[in-house]
């Protein structure tokens, strides 16, 4: 049996191919339950409602995305502009245009709501299930925080992704800037042990070590035909995505995100194999895979052995959790 190292580590020992949690071998070190964007499925995503519906399930990690305001308040949101199937305006119009969240104060973004979804979007038929709340507003980082701590949710993590891209600078804050105003207000609330820090620009992983090197940093990867924000750098050539890093010649994806400084190694789910989590976990990087909602590959995943999955339906990866 194989043993490994790093966040949330345990043993695995799982055959190839095996797909059912009878045949997964007992963990040594908890499993990490994440819930996506709170509980997307369930509740109007990066919303206190929905992180709230996922504290209730039991979740171990609450997984988000975070942006800053034009007044530099960080904010929880997926997009870095107003999703056009989830905003709607003051007179509950849903939006029409591309707005940056960058480009509004915080006073002018609390006149959007996003709890409800666009009935007629795809979005809408995808989470079938999610309960609308209107009247609900994009919150800011620290009014999570604060919910957690009056909740007496002491021992609940963070998985804090920045949203921007090296392609589209323009419709952001600058990775610095974005970085130096995420870790104040981490530090502010005191919860530096319990957050880690995660991108599929690198640019943000590689500042946070610099400036913070007691937060984790988590790598983002997807690997699927015309989204694949490490192409280049495994092809050895400078990535853009990859804060100018290319690797090495025969160097797998995990020895490149371990030399970038990484612990934790979040894929797409699609992207991965046994022998790709095995490899990763034997030179001490975790594997959470994202974003995985069907019974059938969270069961293949956790007998596979990954240390944590993210889901939009956590209340429906905790049953899993307890069965093994």
């Amino acid at each position: 049996m194989i043993k490994r190292r790093g966040f949330f580590s345990q043993a695995i020992g799982a055959a190839v191919g095996t797909t059912t949690l009878a045949n997964a071998q007992p963990r040594s070190k908890p499993f990490d339950l994440q819930g996506h964007r709170g509980a997307r499925g369930l509740a109007p995503e990066n919303t206190l409602p929905a992180f709230a519906r996922a504290m209730d399930i039991g979740v171990d990690t609450l997984e988000l995305d975070i942006g800053l305001t034009k007044d530099d308040v960080v904010v929880i949101s997926h997009d870095p502009v107003l999703n056009q199937d989830l905003a709607r305006d003051s007179t509950g119009a849903y939006v029409s245009e591309r707005v940056a969240i960058r480009s509004l104060t915080y006073a002018q973004l609390q006149t959007y709501d996003v709890g409800r979804i666009k009935p007629s979007s795809k979005y809408a038929q995808t989470f079938a299930q999610q309960q609308a709340m209107d009247s609900t507003g994009i919150p800011t980082l620290e009014s999570l925080f604060e919910m957690v701590r009056q909740r007496g949710k002491n021992q609940l993590r963070f998985n804090i992704e920045t949203k921007l891209s090296p392609l589209k600078p323009e419709e952001t804050a600058s990775a610095e800037v974005m970085v130096r105003n995420l870790l104040q207000v981490i530090e502010k609330n005191n919860v530096a042990a319990r957050c880690t820090i995660q991108s599929f620009d690198w640019r943000t992983l590689e500042i946070s070590q610099k400036l913070a090197p007691h937060i984790a940093t988590v790598y983002l990867t997807i690997q699927q035909g015309n989204l694949n924000n490490v192409g280049e750098a495994l092809q050895g050539r400078a990535s853009a995505w990859t804060a100018g890093l290319a690797a090495k010649e025969n160097e797998s994806l995990a020895a490149f995100i371990k030399r970038a400084g990484g612990k934790v190694w979040s894929p797409f789910f699609r992207d991965l194999t046994q022998a790709l989590i095995v490899d990763s976990q034997a030179i001490g990087i975790a594997v959470i895979p994202w974003t995985v909602n069907e019974k059938a590959d969270m069961e293949r995943l956790l007998a596979w052995g990954v240390d944590g999955i993210i889901s939009d339906y956590p209340n429906v990866l905790a049953e899993f959790k307890k069965a093994n």
